[in-house]
This record gives C-alpha cells, structure tokens and sequence, in this order.
C-alpha cells in the first residue's frame, strides 16, 4: 500500500511563491499519472495539475501560467511550484495518482493573505 507525504504548506503574502512536496513510499510512481489537488473550505477536491510518466504535463484553467508541476520517479516524489499566488489559492493540497488510486494523506495547508 502506497503511502502518500505532502510538505511544504504555509502562509504566503499574495504574489508570493511557495513550492509543496509529495513523497510516495512503497511501490512508488514511476509508472503512473501524478496529479496535485486541492481542496477549499466547503468546496469540492479539485485537480490543478498533473504530469505524465514521460513528463507532459496539464494545468486546470485557474492556475495555467502561474504553477509548476514536476516530478523525480528515483525519489519517489512529486513537486508543485506555485508563482503569483492569489488568495483564492487557498487550499489544503494534496497529491493521488490521477485517476485517483491511493488513499489520501493529509495535505498541507495553502493560506494566501496579507
């Protein structure tokens, strides 16, 4: 069963940057679709971004532009880089395999404000 690690989560002013990390133990993700999510208070789980085995990659509409998936299948670990961020950023973040296989981890926290 793959365990899933996200860090990296904190308070940014908006227009700041931060960059979030998963770590994937166990089989790990060398040969699936990764994806970064997120999820907002009384909102529904969304998918922001993902990025295939060879890397290509695929941004949601609201973050094309400003995000930044990437991915290192020898670690075992998935990063989102997020540029010019808005408040409506503000999410708890999470990554799954895209379709979802995994059970969730806990995510960590996005606050976008001044």
């Amino acid at each position: 069963q793959v365990q899933l690690v996200e860090s990296g989560g904190g308070l940014v002013q908006p227009g700041g940057s931060l960059r979030v990390s998963c770590t994937a133990s166990g089989s790990g993700i060398r040969f699936n679709i990764m994806g970064w999510y997120r999820q907002a208070p009384g909102k529904q789980r969304e998918l922001v971004a993902r990025i295939l085995s060879g890397g290509n990659t695929f941004y949601a509409d609201s973050v094309k532009g400003r995000f930044a998936i990437s991915r290192d299948n020898a670690k075992n670990t998935v990063t989102l880089q997020m540029n010019s961020l808005k408040p409506e950023d503000s999410a708890v973040y999470y990554c799954n395999t895209s379709p979802i296989k995994w059970d969730w981890g806990p995510g960590t926290q996005v606050t976008v404000s001044s």
